[in-house]
């Protein structure tokens, strides 16, 4: 049986020392060394097979960070893992114990599209896996042709259309070889919950001036950043099918900044089907009574469930004691934000699954709400925990 781990990780903003990634926001030499020396000490914590990171600027930064905890995990089996000498050295514990760490991991980096000059960069995301990769990584932001989103007005008139010709991050697309199969893996960072606000004849938008406050213009911002979330999960929801559609199992981490019942994360799981459609009327009925057949609801119970993802935080929590896992806090507010899917092919009551989920954990330790000034938010540690399932593949 072949056991493997996946994790998710977004660092918050990985740049190298005096480099304006933001408006007079960058990193002194010391703040980077603090930085990387805690990225890499998380880093090392999960000892994951596969990462997907996001919010990184830059790949030289992201690679110092895997070296970095590749050295202290020697550090650490040099005084902890006992050499074949030792009578003891076979047993479970110490390969429980042993880091594997990163020195041929492979990495595929996708810079963001939109990234710009000092002070106006963007983050891409980045995957890493000890596997290797099948192929070569796919970058999926730029749309060809756009995508265009036609509304009609409940008048009855045309309501006109939302056009998305790029997402604000890009998805990155893997497929790792774990044992004897392969795997697709899709690293997201969907767009933040932070508003959207046109310029005004190119000057700054009118919403950000805090000091004459536009609750509803504020509130339109926040609409179309909602909007754009939800087609880019649209976007990365058909990419999921078509692999899924192909014959190839797939998992998708990331960042999708809503929780697991927001519309865009369940755009992206795709939809749960009811526990009978033969209650249910046909949709082309011709009298009260008529209902879908015994043979469709069993047809269209398959065609939902054959497409749809399961959150690993979801399976952990049914089958533990635990009732709450959260990545981000924020406001007084404990949310998970940060995901791991699974196609069915991973889900423990379907009958033809390659593998399920053993274990589940969450580092959250470093979160702090910012709103208690005796938990004081640190700026250089990531906002986010770290999420990892620990998967077994049947052999």
């Amino acid at each position: 049986m072949t056991e493997f781990t996946i994790a998710s990780f977004n660092v918050k903003n990985l740049i190298g020392a005096d480099q304006e990634y933001y408006t007079y926001e960058k990193y002194s030499p010391e703040e980077y060394a603090w930085k990387e020396d805690w990225l890499a000490d998380q880093t090392l914590s999960l000892d994951a097979d596969i990462i997907g990171f996001q919010e990184i600027f830059d790949e030289a930064p992201l690679r110092a960070v895997l070296d970095e905890a590749t050295r202290r995990g020697d550090e650490l089996n040099a005084a902890a893992v006992p050499d074949r000498s030792k009578r003891y050295s076979k047993r479970a514990i110490f390969r429980k114990l042993a880091s594997r760490g990163y020195k041929d991991a492979a990495v595929a980096f996708a810079p963001n599209v939109n990234d710009g000059e000092p002070g106006h960069r963007r983050p891409g995301v980045a995957t890493v896996s000890r596997f290797g990769f099948v192929g070569e990584p796919e970058v999926i932001q730029d749309l060809s042709p756009a995508l265009t989103i036609p509304f009609s007005d409940l008048g009855g008139d045309d309501g006109g259309h939302f056009t998305l010709s790029r997402l604000s991050r890009p998805v990155l697309k893997v497929r790792i070889p774990v044992g004897d199969r392969v795997i697709t893996v899709f690293n997201c960072h969907l767009k933040s919950k932070l508003g959207e606000f046109p310029r005004n004849n190119g000057g700054p938008a009118p919403e950000i001036d805090l000091t004459k406050y536009d609750a509803v213009g504020r509130a339109l911002g926040a609409l179309r950043a909602a909007t754009r979330r939800m087609a880019e999960a649209w976007v990365l929801r058909k990419l999921i099918v078509e692999e899924i559609e192909a014959g190839n199992p797939v998992m998708v981490l990331g960042d999708f900044n809503d929780s697991e019942h927001a519309v865009s994360s369940e755009i992206i799981t795709g939809e749960t089907p009811f526990k009978n459609y033969a209650w249910m009327r046909r949709h082309d009925a011709k009298h009260g009574g008529d209902r879908y057949s015994d043979a469709e609801n069993t047809y269209i119970r398959e065609a939902i469930e054959s497409v749809k993802l399961t959150s690993a935080e979801k399976m952990f929590v049914r089958n533990s004691a635990r009732d709450m896992v959260y990545t981000t806090a924020f406001g007084g507010v404990y949310e998970s934000i940060d995901q791991i899917l699974m196609s069915r092919h991973f889900h423990p009551d379907y009958a033809d699954r390659i593998g399920e989920m053993h274990y589940f954990s969450v580092l959250n330790d470093h979160l702090t709400d910012g709103s208690h000034p005796e938990a004081p938010y640190n700026k250089l540690a990531s906002d986010h925990g770290q999420i990892m399932a620990h998967m077994r593949l049947i052999d």
